[in-house]
């Protein structure tokens, strides 16, 4: 009887070994409600789409990809919470995810203790140089560098910024000095806000004062967003330019003109590519993905360059996967240190083994008349540079850190 039990047992525990075998787990934590949703939902989406077609073509290593899901709330402790429940239970093989730059921060630290394979997919204030963390957004050498001189030529040299008041606006808004001053520009004001503050005369009214050829404003999230009404009430009109508005949000769609009337953003996809470029490569993909996409969620009220970075990462992941011949992280990290490449909404997408990043198509969108959008100037390829250039070389050295341009790398 003995003997019985224990053959029973071993062919349980093989049995549920196979079947644990035959899926790739992919953990994600976003922001399905709270204070980030809005630009999250369609990166979910993207990542349900992306894992559709894959497992719809064999999947991975001849097994298909199963997604473990949690909804994170815009709340930190939510993230670090699940996160831990995708490493120690839930048994995931790589985790994609977060909105904001302190929720990736929140749970960076839980990933490299326990050696999990991280993607964040979002434009971020760049930095992170981390063995095992892999970005798929856009980051300010590939964003800033383009948008601020060319603001500056076209409108002037006196440049004010607003951003949220976290590591995000914080950093970028260090760019931003940086980039002003190597193009002879002059800050002529600065202000970091809450993410809970929604009433913005105070703020009008300083930049008022100030008079800036450029307003650089770098806001996050729904409360924060009701800046481009008011401004725009209080006839400010201003040039504005930013990396995230319009791109991740859709404010030029949610709000009345001329709420982000004269708005200049840098991102690498929005929903409008192919409706601006009438033919080409970018004319072409836009279309393709956008099609794809609304056949799954035609409901879907905008398509965002987060979804693009989520859709791709998906794909960098499978990829780099097959190469490794294995789900094993460090052997997967090597893979895509060999410069793993997907051509994606907005065309080719290539790791690069340094940084972990990705390189990126750059579209200028301008928010013109009537909230209509035009895409005045394309950079092709523009890789993240700064970050490899400085001392961050993951390929042959570990690291696990995040840096900017005040505290680069030691060499």
């Amino acid at each position: 009887m003995k003997k019985i039990v224990v053959f029973m047992l071993t062919s349980f525990l093989f049995i549920f070994s196979s079947v644990k075998a035959d899926t790739i787990k992919l953990g994600i934590l976003e922001d399905e409600t709270g204070n980030f949703a809005i630009a999250v939902v369609p990166k979910i989406h993207a990542y349900e789409l992306a894992v559709k077609e894959i497992n719809a073509n064999g999947g991975v290593l001849g097994k298909k990809l199963e997604i473990v899901r949690y909804d994170t709330q815009s709340d930190n402790r939510r993230f670090q919470e699940f996160a831990r429940r995708l490493i120690k239970k839930d048994k995931v093989d790589v985790v994609f995810g977060a909105f904001s730059s302190a929720s990736r921060e929140s749970i960076r630290g839980i990933m490299e203790k326990n050696k999990m394979l991280y993607f964040y997919n979002n434009q971020y204030e760049g930095g992170v140089c981390s063995k095992t963390t892999f970005m798929t957004g856009a980051v300010p050498e590939q964003q800033f560098s383009t948008l601020v001189p060319w603001m500056m030529e076209k409108y002037g040299k006196n440049v004010y910024t607003i951003a949220a008041d976290y590591n995000f606006g914080q950093i970028s808004a260090e760019w931003v000095r940086q980039i002003v001053k190597e193009n002879g520009g002059t800050m002529v004001g600065e202000e970091f806000i809450p993410l809970d503050v929604s009433q913005y005369s105070q703020t009008i009214q300083k930049i008022q004062k100030a008079k800036p050829d450029v307003l650089m404003t770098l806001l996050v999230g729904a409360k924060q967003a009701s800046f481009y009404e008011q401004q725009a009430s209080a006839g400010l009109k201003i040039p504005m330019a930013t990396s995230i508005n319009v791109g991740q949000a859709y404010e030029h769609k949610r709000f009345a003109p001329p709420a982000l009337e004269n708005m200049y953003v840098t991102v690498n996809y929005i929903e409008e590519v192919h409706d601006v470029i009438k033919s080409g490569e970018f004319h072409d993909k836009s279309k393709d993905y956008v099609k794809r996409f609304r056949a799954l969620y035609p409901d879907e009220p905008y398509i965002n360059m987060e979804s693009a970075n989520a859709y791709n990462a998906i794909y960098i992941y499978a990829k780099a996967v097959e190469k490794a011949g294995t789900t094993e992280t460090m052997k997967v990290v090597e893979a895509l240190e060999s410069g793993i490449s997907q051509d994606g909404p907005s065309g080719v997408v290539t790791m690069d083994p340094k940084s972990h990043h990705g390189s990126h198509t750059i579209f200028l969108i301008e928010v013109g008349k009537g909230h209509k959008v035009s895409i005045p100037k394309i950079w092709k390829d523009i890789k993240p540079y700064w970050l490899g250039e400085s001392g961050c070389d993951l390929a042959n050295k570990a690291d696990y850190s995040q840096y900017t341009p005040s505290n680069p790398p030691k060499n």
